[in-house]
């Protein structure tokens, strides 16, 4: 901090005796005189005179918990400044590679149906939980080369790294695969965190994870066998993989279906082992029974065309090669509405506007959601989302 030499107006943080810490614009400030200035008055100073009061504070022992400049530490202020950049970064990027800047819509009569995601209603319909399909239907409409930030919102999705709302880029490559869009992954990131941090790297617990490319791949039946200790075979069965994963000390306690007992042994075996690595590293060959929106390799069909990205086990970005048969899409859609059913989950409407744009071609295609808020938090070395959030959920 140094001692302010022109006029500057700001909050009054703390006073010792004759100096003050004021909150700037431009970050924080020491000031003397202090004159008759107390913490929590707004001034406007000069150096070398006694601060004009502009609006005086009538509270006391500010600031007190109830105060925004409270809740907005000065970390959290870095984290969002931090958040800036990388979105600035991300409009330079796509600019750069003539991407087409898309806003798909918010509220939409119905949400994506897979049974880990819980949608938010509003009105006679719903919030989104990602633009995937409204994106997808442009593609259709022959805008090939497209990307969005957007606000999306799921229920039941809190914690560190949750918030119910989050800040969700999407794009979209016609006419492309997965290669262009890792590369697409790996440019950005790295760019984004060197436009924070000065370096190739992100920070993650104090730990730096190497952000230069290429970045290594695992398919997910490897990590099973580094992390877990047998191997996923893909198409075993519920029972199989219980037992599987019983013999490997995991407690499978009452758990039984396939994509449960899959999750369960990923976040008890695998991210802590993802979270030592001090390289960003893409799980490649998912399950096909968690393909989603993605197209099964056609060489093994127990595979599907899908990547992730994790940097220091921050799962950050998830990729499909997309599907495009839209009897296959309806197909799986109404599976996944059966499981719903059967689980006591809502049961969503199938999106027929979007199996219509399936129907009147989608081009070979391939596209990613990456969370922009934990870009953001690897930049400034957060494990808290509300760093890089000017709100969280319980600050509403």
């Amino acid at each position: 901090m140094a001692l302010s030499r022109h006029t500057k107006h700001g909050r009054v943080v703390a006073r010792d005796g004759e100096q003050l810490l004021l909150r700037c614009e431009d970050g924080p400030h020491l000031h003397t005189p202090a004159g008759q200035a107390k913490p929590g008055d707004l001034v406007r100073v000069r150096s070398g005179d006694d601060p004009e009061i502009v609006v005086s504070y009538s509270g006391t022992d500010y600031p007190e918990p109830n105060t925004e400049l409270y809740r907005l530490s000065e970390e959290r202020i870095a984290g969002l400044r931090a958040r800036a950049t990388v979105l600035r970064e991300i409009r330079h990027y796509f600019a750069e590679h003539d991407f087409l800047e898309v806003q798909p819509p918010t509220l939409v009569p119905t949400p994506g149906l897979e049974v880990n995601i819980r949608a938010i209603g509003a009105g006679e319909g719903y919030l989104i939980t990602s633009p995937e399909f409204a994106m997808k239907r442009l593609l259709a409409g022959g805008l090939e080369r497209i990307y969005a930030t957007s606000a999306c919102f799921r229920a039941e999705e809190v914690g560190s790294h949750h918030n119910t709302e989050f800040t969700m880029l999407e794009w979209y490559r016609g006419w492309a695969g997965l290669d262009e869009i890792l590369w697409d992954t790996e440019q950005l990131v790295r760019r984004s965190v060197q436009a924070v941090r000065g370096k190739d790297a992100a920070l993650v617990d104090g730990r730096e994870i190497d952000l230069r490319g290429p970045w290594r791949k695992l398919t997910v039946s490897e990590a099973f066998t580094t992390w877990c200790g047998f191997a996923l075979l893909g198409d075993e069965s519920a029972d199989e993989l219980r037992r599987k994963m019983s013999v490997a000390g995991i407690a499978v306690g009452e758990t039984r279906e396939w994509d449960d007992l899959f999750y369960l042994a990923f976040v008890e075996r695998i991210d802590p082992g993802l979270a030592q690595l001090d390289h960003a590293l893409v799980l490649v060959d998912w399950p096909s029974a968690l393909a989603a929106l993605a197209r099964v390799k056609p060489e093994d069909p127990r595979w599907a065309l899908r990547f992730e990205v994790y940097i220091g086990g921050v799962e950050l970005a998830n990729a499909f090669d997309e599907l495009t048969c839209a009897k296959e899409q309806r197909r799986r859609f109404e599976l996944e509405r059966t499981q719903r059913r059967e689980r006591g989950l809502p049961v969503y409407e199938i999106d027929e506007k979007f199996l219509a744009a399936l129907e009147e071609g989608l081009p070979p295609s391939a596209g990613i959601a990456l969370g922009v808020d934990r870009l953001a938090m690897l930049s400034v070395d957060s494990d808290e989302i509300r760093t890089v959030c000017a709100f969280v959920g319980d600050e509403l």
